[in-house]
């Protein structure tokens, strides 16, 4: 029986999952909460002709969203090329 020395077999343990790039990755997005939620007055936002008044934080929070979302599809799109 062939010994399996990849960490697959016993599935993986933490430090298999936590690579330098997924904490550098970890650490900015937990920075990017803490600077969005402590931004918390009302900011006036016009996207094309409609304006509207809402808390800096939620707007902050649906960029952030929206950059997420558009990074997961990226990727995503990706890996189904190959």
């Amino acid at each position: 029986m062939a010994s399996d020395t990849s960490g697959k077999a016993s599935g993986g343990g933490m430090r298999d999952r936590l690579t330098p790039g997924r904490i550098v990755v970890l650490v900015l997005g937990v920075l990017a909460l803490v600077f969005i939620f402590e931004n918390t007055r009302d900011v006036r936002i016009r996207l094309l002709v409609p304006e509207v008044t809402m808390p800096l934080w939620l707007a902050l929070l649906i960029t952030y969203v929206i950059g997420w979302l558009c990074g997961r599809f990226l990727t995503t799109s990706r890996r189904r090329r190959r």
